[in-house]
């Protein structure tokens, strides 16, 4: 059993498809009015039928009240990582407190090539990785009067001025699934947001889960300030079945954040 102390949230991932451009909106302004924790897109900048992720974010901020947003989870490769955090303290202020940032290494290499980008290896992404949440919480900390100097293998930030600050902490939640990226989560980040989905079984969760403490307390950190987050989707056998699944993620392997994957 895991339990990270953390009060229960729910969220929805959308599918930005640019077509039903009404629909998305008006999907985002329910879940504001239901009371619902979190919207979030996933982010494929290459993909021709989706809306850039970050601008439609934007307009929603504009739409909405309460609820959170979130990529889940942002392009690095696509998307610089100063540039990115800047973005994200700004929408952050604009919206009142309420942008999460997920973080991911990438994948679907050859589109990401066609667009513009370098081709990593798996290990290279996950340095690369590791350089972006140093140059992002960098640029968020305007309270510090020097420079930024991020001189990575893969980000170099050399000079850059720091700020905005965000109006909150944002949460940096990592999408991570193999060990060396389940390490940098234990270390380095808020939240680990894995999709149900890409687990071969709950297993998965369990070993994820002792990663992550390890790492963290490895890093002199506590296990518990690493939100536990997961991208569902309904189990068969109706309310009850559902019932059941979710008390079981929450109860045996920690966690906080059910993000349902929804398109109507």
């Amino acid at each position: 059993m895991a339990d990270y102390g953390h009060d229960l949230e729910f969220g929805i991932f959308i599918p930005p498809v640019a077509e039903r451009v009404a629909g998305v909106i008006e999907m985002a302004k329910t879940a504001d009015v239901l009371g619902l924790d979190l919207v979030t897109f996933q982010d494929h900048p290459y993909q021709a039928k989706f809306l850039d992720s970050w601008t439609l974010l934007s307009a929603l901020a504009g739409e909405t009240s309460n609820v959170r947003l979130a990529l889940n989870v942002a392009n690095l490769p696509l998307r610089p990582p100063a540039v990115l955090a800047r973005s994200a303290a700004s929408l952050d202020l604009l919206s009142n407190g309420r942008v999460e940032l997920g973080l991911g290494t990438g994948a679907f290499w050859d589109a990401i090539v066609a667009m513009g980008a370098e081709r990593l290896t798996p290990g290279e992404s996950v340095r690369a990785l590791e350089e972006a949440i140093a140059v992002i919480r960098g640029i968020w900390a305007a309270g510090d009067t020097s420079v930024l100097r991020v001189e990575g293998e893969f980000h170099r930030v050399v000079g850059a001025k720091r700020g905005p600050a965000p109006a909150h902490d944002v949460g940096i939640w990592l999408g991570a699934y193999k060990p060396r990226m389940l390490r940098v989560t234990g270390r380095l980040a808020d939240g680990w947001l894995p999709s149900e989905g890409y687990l071969r079984s709950d297993d998965d969760l369990t070993t994820g889960n002792a990663i992550i403490d390890e790492s963290a307390d490895r890093a002199g950190r506590e296990p518990r300030d690493i939100r536990r987050l997961l991208n569902v989707t309904p189990p068969r056998g109706g309310t009850d079945a559902w019932v059941e699944r979710l008390t079981a993620l929450a109860l045996d392997y920690g966690i906080g954040t059910f993000i349902l994957a929804a398109d109507d």
